[in-house]
């Protein structure tokens, strides 16, 4: 059954990217929206598909697996869920071509690389929210990374004078920008939930192999709180935003996968 509704997502996945990516290329309006219909379409099968792996592979009896491989699969599951909402109602649906076969990948390590650490069902009920906060807030700070990413891309085609076939493909920097600090915003908000949530479930640092995750998280929380103050009371723009952005983000996937990553592939630890 898991290898059946894998192949489903993983082909579903693949098959919208490639639609969203032949419809760059097409010019008539009506062509391009059902297109995009289809594209859609596709992905929300694929979507659905992997959201029922998912859940059968990590809901399991005794707790919730949330190992590395399955953390990474429903982290990427969850961007992807993200972008496509999104693109519902915004000029984003080209973010898909980049996310889609990120959530194809994801379903790969979680099918062929699997990695386990059972969170029992007696955990307490905030831990488990805790635990969901950080993979909505991960994901979320995931999109706001590769969309600065995107941006920087824009201002350096434009300030080299160099303009690509991507800067049409991108919608205007005025509103990628302005989503940029939205998405940044929400997954803030999250970080500072589960980091609140978080520190309820803290007895030793050091017993439980916390400092770093912990010193890590408060860093990157720290980078996103300083770049939101500059946006709204300076008026930070363009370099400074995505500059502050990546770094945000890397110290917080150093916090979160660069530890999980050391304790349960590594160390061997769960």
């Amino acid at each position: 059954m898991n290898t059946a509704l894998g192949t489903i997502a993983f082909l579903f996945y693949l098959a919208s990217a490639a639609r969203l990516g032949m419809l760059i290329l097409a010019s008539e309006d009506a062509p391009r929206q059902q297109a995009k219909i289809q594209a859609f379409t596709m992905g929300a099968i694929a979507l659905i598909a992997n959201g029922i792996l998912l859940n059968s592979i990590i809901f399991v009896s005794g707790g919730l697996d949330l190992g590395f491989s399955n953390a990474w699969g429903l982290i990427c599951w969850v961007i992807a869920l993200v972008v496509l909402l999104v693109a519902i109602r915004k000029p984003v649906e080209n973010f898909l071509i980049i996310f889609f076969p990120l959530a194809a990948f994801g379903l790969l390590l979680v099918l062929f690389f699997p990695s386990h650490r059972i969170l029992a069902e007696t955990a307490a009920m905030g831990l488990k929210i805790h635990i969901l906060l950080s993979i909505v807030a991960y994901s979320l700070l995931t999109v706001a990374a590769c969309q600065a990413l995107l941006l920087a891309f824009q201002e350096y085609q434009l300030s080299n004078k160099h303009p690509m076939m991507i800067m049409h493909i991108l919608p205007p920097m005025q509103i990628m920008e302005d989503f940029l600090i939205r998405i940044i915003a929400v997954g803030f908000f999250m970080l500072s939930l589960s980091l609140a949530t978080g520190f309820m479930f803290i007895h030793d640092i050091f017993a439980q192999h916390l400092i770093h995750k912990t010193t890590l998280s408060m860093m990157s929380w720290l980078v996103f709180a300083v770049l939101l103050w500059g946006r709204w009371y300076l008026g930070w723009r363009g370099q400074k935003i995505i500059r502050w952005t990546i770094g945000g983000f890397c110290i917080l996937v150093l916090a979160f996968f660069g530890s999980k990553l050391v304790l349960e592939i590594i160390l061997m630890r769960v």
